[in-house]
């Protein structure tokens, strides 16, 4: 078999070519993007891996898995996290990408301040 025709995603975007996201490919970008907001929340409340896998019923390796992006969690999960984490999850999914929030209970503004109040930095 020859591979010589053979062009990366990169190059075929590169020279202008439709290039169609394989599902694998897809599901990836969904786990890593929901691993990186569960580490956002999870740094921005000051909480170990060790304390947010406590507080939603799980074990360490579970949350790193999931801030890896190595799993993709069910909605049940995705609500116990939630809750741990003190927010709601807005999930926000279509053909250009997606995007995992967590938004603080409370009142908080996007920032996880309340209003009123004024993010300091650390």
């Amino acid at each position: 078999m020859n591979h010589s025709g053979w062009k990366t995603r990169r190059t075929r975007k590169l020279l202008g070519e439709p290039v169609e996201p394989s599902p694998a490919y897809v599901e990836a970008g969904y786990a890593f993007a929901l691993g990186q907001a569960v580490y956002d929340r999870r740094a921005k409340l000051g909480l170990s891996q060790a304390e947010l896998a406590r507080r939603a019923g799980m074990t360490q390796p579970q949350i790193s898995n999931i801030e890896g992006g190595d799993s993709l969690p069910t909605l049940p999960l995705l609500t116990r996290l939630a809750k741990a984490l003190d927010a709601s999850l807005t999930i926000d999914l279509d053909e250009n990408g997606s995007a995992f929030v967590f938004h603080p209970r409370g009142g908080a503004g996007p920032d996880g301040v309340p209003p009123g109040e004024t993010a300091s930095a650390a």
